[in-house]
């Protein structure tokens, strides 16, 4: 045999034993009862403050608004920052509300050709990039983004400020609470993405710089319910 199928044979005869579906389902049960009995029921609310601390905490802006003043807030806040164009995905609702609501001085982008056919325009004149979280996690500040082909992990990535919109209702405590209820595992996605503030990164020396791996800058909206927003302490929600 040469050196490949050797390790092949390696591999192969180390392989584990198929375990049985009722022991996976008494491991999975004794999991979730493990992190049952230490996480504590947290109300809406407290998982938006919480998210909304963890992200500050890691040099993210957070902004709180609602379904109906989101898309205005931010087109403000693009244009206050000097960005001129942005890429976006028209075909979710929450691309055209924002593209609607775009100043003047705001050009939207979509990605809706080959990166080969675009790739200098997307690296040089592209200053921000939105996307859509599927959920996130509130005791660490984390956004879970599921790029796709309107939405690819380039938008989140590339452009030197990230902008990512996040529902209120689709906050989970922790990463155990968004595994089981989002039933990860019944099917896990090519790409999920994990984002918990800016791009950093150190040196030998602990010299801390932003942007050299994605993004400078990351700007979160939570976007709450009417209902909920009133309810929150004033001026947290715009």
């Amino acid at each position: 045999m040469n050196a490949r199928e050797r390790m092949l044979g390696r591999l192969r005869a180390a392989a584990p034993a198929a375990v049985p579906s009722d022991a996976l389902q008494r491991l999975d049960a004794s999991i979730d009862q493990h992190y049952d009995n230490r996480r504590i029921a947290l109300p809406t609310q407290a998982l938006i403050d919480s998210m909304q601390a963890a992200l500050t905490a890691s040099h993210a802006e957070v902004f709180r608004a609602t379904e109906r003043t989101w898309p205005a807030l931010i087109a403000q806040r693009l244009a206050e920052a000097n960005v001129k164009r942005l890429l976006l995905d028209t075909s979710r609702a929450e691309g055209t509300a924002l593209q609607q609501a775009l100043p003047a001085s705001v050009t939207a982008r979509d990605y809706a050709q080959p990166i080969e056919h675009w790739k200098a325009d997307l690296f040089e004149t592209i200053d921000a990039g939105f996307t859509v979280a599927r959920s996130g996690l509130a005791a660490t500040g984390t956004l879970i983004v599921v790029p796709d082909p309107g939405s690819p992990r380039t938008m989140s990535l590339v452009p030197p400020l990230h902008i990512a919109l996040v529902y209120a209702h689709s906050l989970h405590a922790d990463l155990h609470a968004a595994v089981r209820a989002e039933r990860w595992q019944a099917g896990m996605p090519t790409n999920l993405v994990m984002i918990s503030g800016p791009s950093k990164t150190s040196d030998i020396q602990q010299t801390l710089a932003y942007g050299a791996h994605g993004p400078r800058e990351l700007w979160v909206v939570i976007v709450e319910h009417e209902a909920d927003a009133a309810t929150a302490t004033p001026g947290d929600a715009a």
